[in-house]
């Protein structure tokens, strides 16, 4: 279940991305935060408790919103900007 639910901006266009390995989508203009948090209902778990996380700041200011790029990049989910075809992995995510 989504932790976000969208009020506005539903005419935009959509933009697909990857997140987990599960195709997604959200909306041109979302930040990566946003188009996950629109899906999901955590962005990762917690490298210390192991707990749900969903971004703290929303600013680029903690270290909340980490995910990891295609290319294994770090970025930080609250402040870039969606970009259609993102392959997106989240940080500390159970381990099977």
């Amino acid at each position: 279940m989504a932790l976000l639910k969208r009020l506005a901006r539903h005419k935009l266009p959509p933009v697909t991305f990857t997140l987990n390995g599960k195709a997604c989508s959200g909306r041109a203009g979302d930040t990566v935060l946003t188009a996950i948090l629109a899906e999901t209902d955590r962005l990762r778990l917690s490298d210390f408790s192991r707990t749900p996380r969903a971004g703290f700041c929303q600013m680029g200011a903690c270290q909340d919103c980490w995910v990891l790029a295609g290319d294994g990049e770090r970025i930080r989910a609250c402040s870039t900007a969606l970009e259609a075809g993102m392959n997106l992995r989240t940080i500390a995510e159970p381990r099977s």
